[in-house]
C-alpha cells in the first residue's frame, strides 16, 4: 500500500525543483523556504536562489542585507536570519553533523529541519513530522490526540515503532515526501478527498467515517480580537534616497528597511513596536494606504517632508540614515514600499 502511495507521489510531485538535485544544502533551503510559506509561492523563489547561492560556502559569505534582498516575496523574514545563521555555522564545521542532536545546536536548526536534514537530504531512516505529516499520521493509525506536540510525542513514542520497520522497505526521503503530499493535496485540515485517497484501504479515520475528527482540534478560545492601529510615517527624500532605519530583531519585519514610523493612536495600549508621536501633526498628510500584521489594521498616513521638517515635526534627530531607493534590490518592507511607489510613482 505505501508503495502506491510513493508511486503516486513520484509520479505527480517529482519534478518540484527542490526534489530534482536533493542533498543536504538544498534541503536546508527548501525546507525553511516552505516553512509558513505555500508550495506555490517557493517554486517561483527558490530556483532563483539556488542559482545565486548554490552551496553552503557562497550562502555563508553573504551579509543579512543580502539575504533579506534574495529572500523578498517569501515573507517571515526571520526565516532568512535563521537560514543564514546557519549555513556560517555549518561552512564554519566544515560540513553538517550527522547525530540529529547536534544539528539541532546548529542556530536556525530546530527539532524538524533536523529531521528533515537526516530523512529527506541524507535519505536516513527518520521521521520529519511537519502539520502534514501530523495530520496523515493520526489519522492512518486512529491516534485522536491533540494536534501540536502532545500527538508529535504520541507518534514518536507509541507510534514510531510501526513507522520505523517501514524504513527497511521503502526510501525514508520517498516515504517523508510521499506523506507531505498526501496532507497537503487529499489528506488537508478541513477536506479530506478520500474516494481517491491511495492510502484509503489502511485509513482508521477512513474506516470510522470521520476523517476530520483526527487529530482532535485544538479548543476555542474565543474569537480573535483584532486592534485598530493608526501611524504616521514620513517620506524624506534626499539625492535619490530615501531616510529609514532597519528593523531590530524584536521587532516585525526584522532586518527590513522602514521609513520613520510613529504611532499616531491605538486599541492596544501595550504596543510598542513604533514609538509614540510626541505632538499633535498639523499638516495635512499626504495620503493614506492600509495594511495588517498579526492581530492589527493598520491606517498608514505618511507625509512627504524635508528633513528638517521631520526632525521638528518628531524631535527625533537621530537613528536614521539614507537609503538608496531601489524596487528590485533594496530591502524595504511591503508599506515602506507601497508609500514609495505612491510618492515618487513608477
Amino acid at each position: 500500500m505505501y508503495s502506491k502511495l510513493i508511486n503516486w507521489s513520484l509520479n505527480e510531485f517529482s519534478s518540484l525543483p527542490w526534489r530534482k538535485k536533493r542533498n543536504l544544502y538544498t534541503t536546508l533551503v527548501s525546507e525553511i523556504m516552505l516553512q509558513q510559506t505555500t508550495v506555490s509561492t517557493v517554486l517561483n523563489h527558490y530556483p532563483v536562489f539556488i542559482k545565486k547561492y548554490p552551496n553552503i560556502k557562497s550562502l555563508s559569505k553573504i551579509s543579512e542585507e543580502e539575504i533579506c534582498i534574495a529572500w523578498k516575496g517569501l515573507g517571515y523574514y526571520r526565516r532568512a536570519r535563521n537560514l543564514l545563521k546557519a549555513a556560517k555555522t555549518i561552512d564554519e564545521l566544515g560540513s553538517f553533523p550527522k547525530e540529529k542532536s547536534e544539528l539541532i545546536k546548529i542556530p536556525g536548526i530546530g527539532e524538524y529541519t533536523a529531521s528533515a536534514l537526516i530523512s529527506i537530504g541524507d535519505d536516513r531512516p527518520e521521521l520529519a513530522i511537519d502539520a502534514n505529516i501530523e495530520r496523515v499520521v493520526s489519522r492512518l493509525y486512529g491516534v485522536k490526540e491533540q494536534k501540536g506536540l502532545k500527538l508529535q510525542k504520541k507518534i514518536r513514542t507509541e507510534l514510531y515503532p510501526k513507522i520505523e520497520k517501514l524504513f527497511k522497505t521503502y526510501s525514508s526521503r520517498e516515504l517523508n515526501e510521499a506523506l507531505m503530499d498526501l496532507g497537503r493535496v487529499y489528506c488537508q485540515a478541513r477536506k479530506a478527498d478520500c474516494s481517491i485517497c491511495p492510502m484509503k484501504s489502511r485509513c482508521i479515520a477512513f474506516k470510522k467515517g470521520k476523517p476530520l475528527d483526527f487529530p482532535e482540534k485544538p479548543k476555542e478560545k474565543g474569537s480573535k480580537k483584532y486592534y485598530d492601529l493608526k501611524l504616521a510615517r514620513f517620506v524624506v527624500l534626499h539625492q535619490g534616497k530615501v531616510l529609514g532605519y532597519v528593523k531590530n530583531e524584536q521587532s516585525w519585519l526584522s532586518g527590513q528597511v522602514e521609513i520613520p514610523t510613529f504611532i499616531i493612536k491605538s486599541e492596544d495600549s501595550s504596543l510598542v513596536q513604533y514609538p509614540k508621536v510626541r505632538k499633535v501633526i498639523k499638516e495635512k498628510a499626504n495620503g493614506k494606504i492600509k495594511s495588517s500584521i498579526t492581530k492589527y489594521r493598520i491606517e498608514n498616513h505618511y507625509w512627504v517632508v524635508s528633513k528638517a521638517d521631520f526632525e521638528r515635526i518628531s524631535g527625533i534627530s537621530k537613528g536614521y540614515k539614507y537609503f538608496k531607493f531601489d524596487r528590485q534590490m533594496g530591502n524595504f518592507s511591503t508599506t515602506t514600499l507601497k508609500i514609495l511607489n505612491k510618492v515618487i510613482g513608477d
